[in-house]
C-alpha cells in the first residue's frame, strides 16, 4: 500500500499558496465578509446600523480573544502539565472548517445568535491566522525561501477582493444576504479543499511556533511576515538597553490609535459609498480596491530593506490612511473614494511591519509579549469603533452626517498617532546598539 506523501515533499511554491489560501479563508471570508454583505443586510432588513455596529465589535471582539489566546498559549502550556501537544496544522484544517461553518450559520434566519457566530468566527480567524503564519513560515524557512511569505501574505488582501467582487455580483442580481452568506461559506469550504493535504504535520517535531512569534501581533496580516524580517533587518539590542515603560507605552498607545483610525472605513465602506453616491454602478467595488491596496503594501512590506527610523516610517503610514479617509470625506466622488480605499489599504501590513522591528529594538528579549501588549491596545481600538459610529449616528441630524463625523474622528485618530511617533522621536531618541 502506498503510503500517503509527506508534506516535506510539497514544493515552496505549494507551501506559500497554501497559506495565502488558508489567510484568504480566515480573513477575507471569516471576518471581512461582512463588509460587503452589510449593504445587503440593511436593505433586507435583517439589521439596522447600531445593530451592524454590535455585529462588527462582536467580531473584533473574538478576534482579540483568539489572539491573546495564541499569545498566551506557550505560557500556560509551560505551566500546566498534561495538556496535548499543538498540532498546528490540525488548527489550521479545524479553523478553516469552522470558518465554513459559521460563515454559513449567518445565512439562517437566528439573528438573536448572531453576535455570538461573528464572536466564534474571530476567534477562528485569529487561531488560523497565527498558526498558518508560524507554521508556513517555518516550512518556507526549511526550504530557504523565507521571501515566499509575502506571497503569503496577499492572502487577506486577495480573499478581500474576491469577497467583494462576488458581493457586487450578488447585488446586481439582487440576491439576499442570506444567499451571500450562504454562497461565501461554500467558497470557504471550496477554498479550503485543495490546500488541506499541504496542511498536515511531517514526520517528527514541528518548529515551536514561538519560534516565528506569530502571537505578537495578529490584528494585522502581515505581522509573522514581519517577525521574520523584522528579526534579520533590525540590529538586536541587549536585553537591558534602558527603554522603559513611557517608551513602550507610548508606541503601544499609538499602535492603538491606528485600531481605531481604520476599523471606521474597513467596516462601513460600502454603506458609506451608498449615503454619497446612491445609485451608482460602482458601489460595490471599493472594498475590492481596499484588498487590491492590501495585496500591494504586503509585497511591498515585506521586501523593504530601511535604514530609517521605525517611528517616522510608522507617521507617515498613519498619515497615508488618514488622507485617504480624508478624500472620502472631501470629494466623496467615485475617483475619490477609490483613491481613497487603495490609500487605505496599502500601508495596513506596513504598520506592523514597522512596529514589529521597533518592538524588536525596544524589547528584543520579550517580543511576543510587548507585541502581546500592542495587539491588546490596538483590539480595544477596533472593538471601540464600531459602537462609535453607531452613537454618532443616532446623535447626528442624518445618517450622511453621523457618517461623516465618524470619518473625521478616524482620520483624526490616525493623525494623532502620527503626532505621538514624531513626539517620540524627540522624547525617546534612538540610540546606537
Amino acid at each position: 500500500m502506498t503510503e500517503p506523501r509527506p508534506l516535506a515533499a510539497a514544493g515552496r511554491w505549494a507551501v506559500a499558496l497554501a497559506g495565502a489560501v488558508s489567510l484568504a479563508v480566515a480573513m477575507g471570508i471569516g471576518r471581512f465578509a461582512f463588509t460587503p454583505l452589510l449593504p445587503m443586510m440593511l436593505h433586507d432588513g435583517v439589521v439596522d446600523l447600531p445593530g451592524a455596529s454590535w455585529l462588527a465589535s462582536a467580531n473584533y471582539l473574538g478576534y482579540l480573544a483568539g489572539a491573546l489566546l495564541c499569545t498566551f498559549q506557550p505560557w500556560l502550556w509551560a505551566r500546566v502539565r498534561g495538556l496535548p501537544a499543538i498540532d498546528a496544522p490540525a488548527l489550521v484544517r479545524g479553523g478553516l472548517l469552522a470558518t465554513g461553518l459559521l460563515t454559513f450559520g449567518m445565512a439562517l434566519p437566528v439573528p438573536a445568535q448572531w453576535p455570538l457566530l461573528r464572536f466564534a468566527a474571530g476567534i477562528g480567524s485569529a487561531v488560523v491566522f497565527v498558526y498558518t503564519s508560524g507554521w508556513c513560515l517555518a516550512q518556507l524557512a526549511q526550504r530557504d525561501a523565507t521571501a515566499l511569505g509575502g506571497v503569503m501574505y496577499t492572502g487577506p488582501g486577495a480573499g478581500i477582493v474576491v469577497s467583494g467582487l462576488f458581493a457586487s455580483a450578488m447585488v446586481q442580481w439582487h440576491w439576499s444576504a442570506a444567499a451571500g452568506w450562504a454562497i461565501f461559506a461554500v467558497l470557504a469550504f471550496a477554498l479550503t479543499a485543495p490546500v488541506w493535504r499541504i496542511f498536515r504535520a511531517p514526520p517528527g517535531p514541528v518548529p515551536a511556533l514561538r519560534a516565528a512569534a506569530p502571537q505578537a501581533s495578529v490584528t494585522r496580516p502581515a505581522s509573522t511576515a514581519a517577525t521574520a524580517s523584522a528579526t534579520s533587518a533590525v540590529p538586536a539590542a541587549s536585553a537591558t538597553s534602558g527603554h522603559g515603560r513611557a517608551e513602550i507605552g507610548c508606541l503601544a498607545f499609538a499602535y492603538g490609535l491606528a485600531g481605531l483610525g481604520y476599523i471606521v472605513t474597513a467596516t462601513f465602506l460600502p454603506v458609506i459609498a451608498r449615503q454619497a453616491l446612491p445609485g451608482s454602478p460602482w458601489l460595490d467595488l471599493f472594498w475590492p480596491v481596499f484588498g487590491l491596496g492590501v495585496v500591494i503594501g504586503a509585497l511591498a512590506a515585506t521586501r523593504l530593506r530601511v535604514t530609517l527610523d521605525m517611528r517616522l516610517l510608522l507617521a507617515g503610514c498613519y498619515f497615508v490612511q488618514a488622507v485617504g479617509i480624508a478624500i472620502g470625506v472631501w470629494w466623496p466622488s467615485l475617483t475619490g473614494f477609490a483613491l481613497g480605499s487603495l490609500l487605505l489599504g496599502i500601508p495596513f501590513t506596513a504598520i506592523t511591519f514597522f512596529a514589529m522591528q521597533e518592538v524588536r529594538r525596544l524589547r528584543p528579549q520579550l517580543v511576543a509579549s510587548s507585541m502581546g501588549l500592542l495587539t491588546a491596545v490596538y483590539g480595544i481600538g477596533q472593538i471601540a469603533g464600531p459602537p462609535m459610529v453607531a452613537l454618532l449616528l443616532r446623535r447626528s441630524r442624518s445618517t450622511g452626517a453621523g457618517f461623516t463625523l465618524a470619518l473625521e474622528v478616524a482620520a483624526g485618530g490616525l493623525l494623532a498617532g502620527a503626532l505621538l511617533y514624531l513626539a517620540m522621536l524627540r522624547l525617546f531618541p534612538r540610540r546606537a546598539s
